[in-house]
């Protein structure tokens, strides 16, 4: 088997200088860093001994790499994370990526340069180039996957049934007597987007209504996104009774919007969101919501990452945690008019 120190004869380079270029290439001169990743990929040479490497030289420093870091739901999980983190003895670094693939590349980087030893992933995608032919445990560092499943089995991950609490929020809408149920969605690259698209056509078909396309609006879990969705949702002809927004976030950008246009919620319009951020019981109307266990959700990411600090390889554990139907003042029986 091909080792550092043939990849260093064919490339002309000291083992030094291959080891520097495989964990942390900056300091290379380009023209050298290329040379030797083009024998590294010739030959498909991968360090086998990366995982041993991180849990004997430790950093005592965290990575968590999530997509928008001033969510109002990463922030409980996160606390939660550092709470545990320091009673540990290890640091939290956070990496705000903004759903971009080379950001989380690049934070994820820091596990092979020495600078953390373990990764936190809320992230959709795994930032690592993986070898089908090789088990996954050995050739990733300590981490684990949450909230948005990346689609790969192995990994250690934390989530809730998405699909199962879209349905949960629809069915209760449509024990109100709502028949026109809009949906405000998030990002449609996001598997937890998906999941929740797959609970409400799931509720829709049980309940005997029809997909239209017309009710589905696409946001990106972005506020002024939902107020145009809002206005669109609003200005139809045959207006929905229901719009169930994908974050809360959304949520009370729907019902600031429909508020502004003139309507009353809930009599013209029921709004739901997902996820029982604190601001939702907050706002006027309170906001109706699917709620997710954000702290549990920091606190079981740590139970399964220590271990793999320790010394333990990945188990491929998956957690999925309960979540719970939150009735407030924004969703009401549909009225008679409409």
């Amino acid at each position: 088997m091909i080792g550092i120190k043939e990849i260093a004869k064919e490339a002309k380079v000291s083992p030094a200088t291959v080891s520097r270029v495989l964990r942390n290439p900056s300091l290379v001169a380009e023209a050298t860093r290329i040379a030797v990743l083009a024998t590294v990929k010739k030959y498909g040479y991968k360090p086998n001994s990366l995982g041993v490497s991180l849990r004997k030289s430790k950093t005592y420093n965290l990575m968590a790499i999530i997509p928008d870091l001033i969510s109002g739901f990463n922030y409980p999980v996160i606390r939660a994370i550092e709470s545990i983190a320091l009673q540990n003895g290890y640091n939290l670094l956070l990496g705000d990526t903004q759903e971009l693939e080379s950001r989380e590349r690049s934070f994820a980087a820091m596990v092979s340069s020495r600078q953390v030893d373990g990764l936190l992933l809320f992230c959709s995608r795994l930032p690592f180039d993986i070898d089908p032919a090789r088990t996954l445990a050995d050739q990733l560092p300590p981490l684990v996957n949450a909230c948005e499943d990346i689609a790969l089995d192995g990994l250690d991950k934390v989530n809730i049934d998405n699909a199962a609490a879209a349905e949960d929020a629809v069915n209760y809408l449509v024990s109100l007597g709502h028949k026109r149920i809009a949906v405000i969605a998030g990002n449609m690259t996001s598997p937890s987007t998906l999941s929740r698209m797959e609970g409400y056509r799931r509720a829709l078909l049980k309940a005997g209504l029809p997909y239209e396309d017309e009710l589905v609006t696409v946001a990106d879990y972005s506020q002024p996104k939902a107020e145009i969705a809002t206005r669109k949702l609003a200005a139809l002809k045959n207006r929905p009774t229901a719009i169930f927004n994908f974050s809360d976030e959304m949520g009370m950008s729907c019902i600031a919007t429909l508020l502004n246009l003139g309507y009353k919620i809930p009599q013209d319009f029921s709004v739901m969101g997902f996820d029982n951020i604190s601001y939702s019981q907050y706002c006027y109307p309170t906001l109706t919501t699917i709620a997710q266990p954000m702290t549990e959700i920091g606190i079981v990411c740590m139970e399964l990452l220590l271990p793999q600090l320790n010394g333990e390889k990945m188990q491929g554990i998956h957690r999925l945690l309960p979540h719970q139907l939150i009735v407030r003042q924004s969703t009401g029986p549909v009225s008679v008019k409409s």
